[in-house]
């Protein structure tokens, strides 16, 4: 049988005993049901996975004696940071969850000229928090170790000025050169539009902040699939892939 695996934000230790949180109580116990004794996996995003052995399970409440950990090499060397314009619904997790599993290190949301979604303060904080649990949840299934950074929205001019990277990479049906002559890279910027796609304005804008210009193929991708495709893509050619 599979060993859940759950995240747990606090310090972790062989040896020591640790007091679940409210989140992981409400995953290993309430959902899938784990009892005294049964085994957990948990990682805090340190590099190591920790078995544990539950104890003191009621309804409310459950710890665990940490019993081991596994440092597993998962984690690709090239760090990708997406810069995903907001979009509607269910499109924007989409993205998250599938850039996480792609091995993204950082993800922040951007505002464009033709961006659909205005978030207010409150409701802001609300989808960061959830955009960060889908980064948590598809670390749990894809085992990752370490949870990407889910940053503030930010509009896109500020973000590609500010953002460091070896490579920083535009989607744009125009590329320059083709990927596979740039040099490796040790990061990567990505900025991905949105349904409407970037103006042209705002594609100069990125070409004078140092962005390059590449299309992966001849097709019109929807926005949240681009961060999956650019994400497997980039990985293969220089990441952990393949």
């Amino acid at each position: 049988m599979r060993i859940p695996r759950v995240y747990e934000s606090q310090p972790l230790a062989v040896g020591t005993q640790i007091e679940l949180s409210d989140t992981s109580v409400q995953h290993a116990v309430r959902a899938l049901r784990l009892r005294d004794g049964d085994l957990i996996r948990l990682f805090n995003g340190d590099g190591g996975d920790y078995t544990a052995t539950l104890t003191g399970v009621d309804k409310r409440r459950a710890s665990a004696r940490i019993d081991s950990v596994e440092q597993r090499n998962v984690e690709s060397a090239l760090q990708i940071h997406v810069g995903q314009t907001l979009s509607r619904g269910e499109r924007m997790d989409y993205a998250v969850q599938k850039a996480t599993e792609m091995g993204a290190a950082a993800i922040t949301p951007l505002t464009s000229e033709r961006c659909e979604v205005r978030l207010k303060a409150e409701r802001e904080d609300k989808r960061l928090r959830h955009w960060q649990q889908i980064a948590i949840s598809a670390c749990e299934q894809s085992q990752r170790t370490r949870v990407p950074d889910i940053h503030e929205v930010s509009a896109l001019e500020s973000w590609i000025n500010t953002v460091e990277a070896d490579l920083k990479l535009v989607l744009h049906h125009h590329t320059a050169r083709p990927l596979q002559t740039m040099t490796a890279p040790a990061s990567i910027a990505l900025l991905i539009g949105p349904e409407g796609g970037l103006t042209e304005a705002e594609v100069e804008a990125a070409l004078a902040a140092g962005f390059e210009p590449v299309a992966f193929g001849p097709r019109v991708m929807r926005t949240e699939t681009a961060p999956v495709a650019a994400c497997a893509i980039l990985q293969y050619l220089w990441g952990d892939l393949g």
